[in-house]
């Protein structure tokens, strides 16, 4: 039975007086794709976001390899190597070309060879079918392009786990298809372990080895993906897909 690279236990999580995450449980086994769905407002970009230490959270435990992480700057730091995040925003550097911004992270943190790093990082623009942008800057580029730098830049680091917030939010609709088949190809070909939180419904359907559907800040269903789609355990979720266009 493959292991859980991730397990969240009792996690709460406030803004002021305001609980945004309710005793948060679930874990995550290497390969596993983890889609995180729910109505907006929910908690699914609050929750994917504690899972690297972008938010703080009042209580509660999270594990990674088994290993309760403690929740200082230094640790996530440390983190942050292992666990990849791409965002809707992209977060590309302005004043460093594509190459720049993949090689970065892997050569100033990891220490890693600036001539392997390149080599690498020319091969994952050319899976990507970006290779003759490595010169380009973010300002040059498209959002679907900018989306596809951010995951290669996340992928150089090596990361044995992906989060994936909402990162076809802001593209055009012609764009969105490129930057998915990326994704499914990390599920498909590579095994890569992903949590995902998407509006895209279909891609979702496809893609989701389990669904967490979140509500008010709580998980209110736990279901295999194929499963939520056809007979989802709460009356709560069926509405949100009768609600959904797919």
């Amino acid at each position: 039975m493959a292991e859980d690279i991730l397990k969240v236990e009792h996690l709460n999580k406030f803004y002021g007086d305001w609980q945004a995450l309710h005793d948060i449980n679930f874990s995550v086994k290497k390969g596993e794709v983890v889609a995180l769905l729910g109505p907006s407002g929910s908690g699914k970009s609050t929750l994917i976001r504690t899972l690297n230490g972008l938010e703080p959270y009042k209580s509660g435990t999270i594990y990674f390899h088994g290993k309760a992480i403690e929740p200082s700057h230094k640790s996530w730091l440390a983190i942050r190597q292992k666990i990849g995040m791409v965002f809707q925003s992209y977060d590309l550097f302005p004043n460093l070309t594509v190459l720049q911004n993949i090689m970065l992270a892997p050569t100033k943190v990891q220490k890693r060879n600036p001539d392997d790093v390149k080599k690498e990082a020319l091969a994952l623009l050319k899976r990507v079918e970006l290779a003759d942008h490595a010169d380009s800057y973010p300002r040059e580029l498209s959002g679907g392009q900018k989306q596809r730098i951010a995951i290669v830049r996340s992928l150089a680091m090596h990361p044995e786990l992906m989060l994936f917030d909402e990162v076809t939010a802001s593209l055009d609709p012609e764009m969105v298809r490129g930057v998915l088949e990326i994704i499914k190809r990390l599920s498909d070909e590579e095994d890569m372990t992903m949590i995902i939180v998407s509006h895209e419904m279909n891609f979702v359907e496809q893609i989701a080895d389990r669904v967490l559907f979140l509500e008010n800040g709580k998980i209110l269903e736990q279901t295999p993906g194929k499963q939520f789609f056809k007979q989802p355990q709460t009356q709560r979720a069926a509405d949100f897909l009768n609600s959904m266009d797919f």
